[in-house]
């Protein structure tokens, strides 16, 4: 294997579009304090930091080298933690700056974070912003994790000569879909990275198929793989675990628009054939909670609100809008349902988390995203693939029926996990060889 070195900056390719979001970003920048102020007064950005993404710093630089990361929100910076302390044993004497995009996955990083870490919140994708955030960290490797892509940015730490990587790769169904109709920006962006990491040979052989460098793409096992299990506050799930009862309960996690008519449907169904059937339904974006619970009470189901303090008691559905909590919800619900796989161009979610947690695995058919996660774990039995609203109810049902297949279930998953190839290693490898020997 070739030691990476990054493209020196003339050799990029460029297409039109990203000419046209440089120019863009150039006539906005003014504009970015405002915007940013006004996000403040509703809660959208932190009241004391908020000025980090204005490529502010909050810390000074420390001497020596600078690992930095970027994962955008919750579910990547959790991921990213192992790599973080993999990378800090393998480098001594360098320090990881660790960036993220969201208030809560910063609040929720900075009490898990080791020692020799340095968290900021990415600066936008504006000159000025970028040009201060890349002048004070100056960077020793740049890291982007997933699909995280700003040109501004990439362009910029390229042409400071500081390699780009692209970490744990994933290019969703739907972005690879737009990508293809512009084929000459994903040609483009991917041709910042001096090296990419990729979970799996389906991802690899995308991000090829989309004008990544073949020699540049490494398929390296995934980070979620090592990632531990999410958080849970014991106190709270006792707590609801008491109003809840003994009642049968299962979990729609992170749905999208769209799907929550089809649950809502198999909950209907589910009270029918089996009474005092309860649901926790968390959908992907809780900021949609109003319209979720108009199609709750459209369907005829009593709705009790997380966000709002209410009692999930007399309530047949416990609406989780909240951030932050999928580990209590995963705990309480022995039977969980995947959104953004019943409807189209979202490709799923990751199944480690349910798997990790002890819930047996139910999901539609579109999960493009993790296609080679869910082909072993249905080989296994480890999950099952649902239609509609009707064969939800059917596989909700025939779970809670027969406590010793969901027990499989839920040991298979966890053997799949278990015998699939963990990442960090690898990654952390993969990063360290970009660095100057020493």
């Amino acid at each position: 294997m070739t030691d990476p070195s990054p493209l020196p900056p003339s050799s990029l390719p460029d297409a039109p579009a990203l000419a046209l979001w440089r120019g863009v970003t150039w006539a906005l920048a003014p504009l970015a304090p405002l915007l940013l102020r006004w996000r403040r007064g509703r809660g959208k950005e932190d009241a004391t930091r908020w000025r980090e993404k204005l490529g502010v710093p909050r810390a000074a630089r420390p001497a020596g080298e600078v690992i930095w990361l970027h994962a955008v929100s919750v579910g990547e910076g959790l991921s990213v933690l192992p790599l973080v302390t993999a990378l800090l044993a393998g480098r001594t004497g360098a320090t990881v700056l660790l960036t993220c995009s969201t208030v809560t996955a910063a609040r929720l990083l900075e009490s898990r974070v080791p020692d020799g870490v340095i968290l900021q919140f990415l600066p936008l994708d504006l000159p000025g912003p970028v040009r201060r955030f890349l002048d004070h960290w100056r960077p020793d490797v740049a890291v982007l994790v997933e699909s995280e892509f700003w040109p501004r940015l990439m362009r910029a730490v390229v042409a400071r000569g500081v390699p780009l990587v692209l970490a744990n790769a994933r290019i969703s169904d739907r972005s690879a879909g737009r990508w293809r109709h512009a084929s000459g920006v994903a040609r483009a962006l991917l041709a910042h990275f001096t090296v990419i990491g990729a979970p799996d040979a389906a991802m690899a052989a995308r991000l090829v198929s989309l004008g990544a460098d073949t020699g540049r793409v490494r398929i390296l096992g995934t980070l979620k793989r090592a990632a531990a299990p999410l958080a849970v506050d014991e106190g709270e799930r006792a707590r609801l675990a008491a109003a809840f009862g003994e009642t049968p309960l299962w979990l729609a996690a992170s749905t999208h628009a769209g799907e929550e008519e089809a649950v809502a449907s198999a909950q209907v169904a589910l009270q029918a054939a089996v009474p005092g059937a309860r649901l926790i339904l968390a959908p992907r974006h809780p900021a949609r909670a109003e319209a979720v619970v108009e199609v709750l009470r459209a369907a005829g189901l009593r709705v009790a609100r997380r966000s709002l303090g209410e009692s999930p008691e007399g309530a047949e559905v416990y609406l989780a809008d909240t951030l932050g909590e999928m580990g209590l919800w995963f705990a309480l619900a022995p039977v969980s349902f995947l959104g953004g796989s019943l409807v189209a161009d979202v490709g799923g979610h990751n199944a480690y988390e349910p798997a990790v947690m002890g819930s047996a695995i139910l999901h539609g058919p579109g999960v493009g995203n993790f296609a080679d996660l869910y082909a072993r774990l249905g080989a296994a039995g480890a999950a099952e693939a649902v239609a509609d609203g009707a064969g939800l109810a059917q596989a909700v049902a025939g779970l809670w029926a027969d406590p010793g297949r969901r027990a499989a279930m839920v040991a298979a998953a966890r053997g799949v996990l278990e015998a699939e190839a963990d990442g960090v290693a690898a990654t952390a490898g993969m990063i360290l060889s970009c660095l100057p020997t020493r």
